[in-house]
């Protein structure tokens, strides 16, 4: 019986520590700033974000019809850019995107 209260304060010591160890475990991985499914007008606002639209889509915050698309994400304006935005333009942003920190 000598030893009950130190297993007492083990099995305490145990339930204290446990629940920190599975929220540690738990934390998902913070989503990226910025990814094609980001509204193009997001894009535009961040210098980084734009840089990116820049070296793909030059002048896009330009385009006559910016105003109907600005609130689309890049994904979902793609099929209506008449073949301008490819898959594999949308690869290559995408990785540049959510590269950004």
């Amino acid at each position: 019986m000598k030893f009950a209260p130190l297993a007492a304060f083990g099995l305490a010591l145990a339930a204290v520590t446990a629940p920190l160890a599975v929220t540690a475990q738990e934390t998902p991985a913070p989503a990226p700033a910025f990814s094609i499914d980001t509204p193009v007008e997001v894009l535009v606002a961040d210098a980084r974000a734009k840089a990116v639209l820049d070296k793909y889509l030059p002048g896009i915050d330009q385009h006559p019809a910016y105003d109907q698309f600005r609130a689309l994400s890049l994904r979902t304006l793609a099929p209506f850019s008449q073949g301008m935005i490819t898959e594999e333009m949308l690869a290559k942003i995408e990785a540049d995107l959510t590269a950004i920190k």
